[in-house]
């Protein structure tokens, strides 16, 4: 399932920038989606993953055939980057777990240059309106949510994608 979702991720990010030099995956993982976007990026000079969990980014390095992947360890709500870095920032189905939303599409827009491109898949469905009332009650799981956070880090030209299943749902926004 993973694998599909970051296919489709994939996929969409090819289709809202065709050819960005300078990529970066948040909550990168085993670095799955970025060596698809290095295959279909062949331009693209550099391709970052950064992944809060070593173990992940070991895996992901181990991975790495192409000499422009690096990974690194770290977190969404303090990305290790100087503004204006990436021309695309992807995130596929760690959005949810990031402790703090805010802060981290935040460091998104700051790490990507004028006009660059935001790809963000996870949850997001009122179906999950009631996870909000306990353990999840500061997460964006639905559209609306997610739509007010984005714009209110400046994120603009929000457009929603159905990628996977009824929950699974993609957007993609310009800084």
């Amino acid at each position: 399932m993973h694998h599909d979702i970051a296919s489709r991720t994939a996929q969409l990010a090819a289709s809202v920038h065709a050819a960005p030099l300078r990529v970066l995956d948040v909550g990168c993982g085993t670095g799955y989606l970025l060596r698809l976007l290095a295959g279909r990026y062949a331009q693209a000079t550099e391709l970052v993953g950064i992944d809060p969990a070593p173990s992940m980014v070991e895996t992901a390095e181990q991975a790495a055939e192409d000499q422009r992947l690096r990974f690194t360890v770290g977190a969404a709500e303090q990305l290790p980057y100087p503004d204006d870095s990436f021309d695309l920032v992807v995130s596929s189905t760690s959005f949810d777990h990031w402790a703090d939303q805010v802060a981290g599409v935040g460091e998104c827009a700051r790490v990507l240059a004028p006009g660059g491109q935001l790809v963000l898949t996870d949850l997001f469905s009122p179906l999950l309106l009631p996870t909000l009332l306990a353990r999840r009650s500061g997460k964006a799981r639905t559209q609306r949510r997610a739509s007010q956070l984005l714009r209110a880090v400046g994120f603009r030209d929000l457009t929603w994608h159905d990628l996977y299943t009824p929950i699974i749902k993609a957007v993609t926004a310009t800084v």
